[in-house]
């Protein structure tokens, strides 16, 4: 029996994460969850997801954002190569950037979110689901 896709929910709302839990399970994901950014990149260490839904805002600000950019500047392929789709009220046509202005030495002026999806919130769990799918697929064919 091939392995199930693991599916890594970060969000500090927990009521959140258990529904979208329950629902991704039931299309015969596993899952993990993490509500404390603080654990994220721990998390992502030892689980290795396939994909990682992650939310932007959580309770200190835009914890989502640096957690892109710390695991995108980990110099191993896999931390530069998991999808990583994000979850946020900021509308998905949102040119969302690091440095809109100027760079940091590891990222250009105007340079996107290095990740492979978006997600509007409050989420729609089939919306969710599809962008699973796409992105796992999108992986597998590289």
């Amino acid at each position: 029996m091939p392995r199930r896709p693991k599916i890594l929910l970060v969000d500090d709302d927990r009521d959140l994460l258990e529904v979208l839990r329950l629902v991704l399970e039931g299309h015969e994901y596993a899952v993990v969850t993490e509500a404390e950014p603080a654990r994220v990149l721990e998390v992502v260490e030892r689980e290795r997801p396939d994909v990682i839904v992650l939310d932007v805002m959580m309770p200190e600000a835009t914890e989502g954002f640096h957690i892109v950019w710390h695991l995108r500047r980990r110099p191993e392929a896999y931390f530069q190569d998991v999808p990583i789709i994000i979850l946020s009220a900021i509308h998905q046509k949102t040119a969302l950037r690091f440095y809109p202005d100027s760079g940091d030495g590891t990222y250009t002026a105007g340079e996107f979110l290095p990740v492979q999806g978006f997600v509007d919130k409050p989420v729609e769990p089939g919306k969710l689901l599809e962008e699973i799918q796409r992105v796992l697929a999108v992986a597998r064919a590289h």
